[in-house]
């Protein structure tokens, strides 16, 4: 990762508002973090493998590959989290695989620095396809849902 992504990084945290972010790519993890004073401190260590491919490959094994010939959308993470699909463990899940969703409605939570974020359909249609377990990490633009728009 070269000075240019890291700034980048830097300005995509700031339209954000987000206080901490972390990337893992090409065996290298990079974590910023905003202090109270608006300072940002930079942490940078090496990786025997990034956790996406982790998470990619682990994936592939659990569930069948989506037919490319699907024109399928994805709801993406807006932020770096913890996954749930409910308000709480005695909730029903907000989403399930074959539920219809209206644009602008809720799909799962994010949680984030003890803030519970609401996640929302941007997309109208059914959902084939759930991408995350409950109460994982995820990334910021890590596909969480599959949709089959109308």
């Amino acid at each position: 990762m070269n000075l240019k992504e890291i700034k980048e990084l830097i300005v995509l945290m700031n339209e954000n508002e987000l206080m901490e972010l972390e990337v893992e790519r090409d065996g290298m993890k990079i974590r910023l973090r905003k202090s109270a004073s608006g300072k940002i401190e930079t942490i940078t260590e090496e990786c025997a493998m990034p956790k996406i491919a982790q998470v990619a490959s682990s994936e592939q094994k659990n569930s069948e590959p989506l037919k490319p010939e699907q024109n399928l959308a994805a709801i993406k993470a807006p932020m770096v989290g913890t996954f749930y699909r409910s308000a709480n463990p005695e909730s029903k899940p907000y989403a399930e695989i074959g539920q219809a969703v209206e644009i602008g409605q809720v799909v799962c939570i994010i949680e984030a620095m003890k803030l519970m974020n609401e996640i929302k359909s941007e997309v109208k249609g059914k959902i084939v396809e759930i991408l995350v377990e409950n109460a994982r990490s995820v990334e910021y633009g890590q596909a969480l849902f599959m949709i089959d728009p109308m």
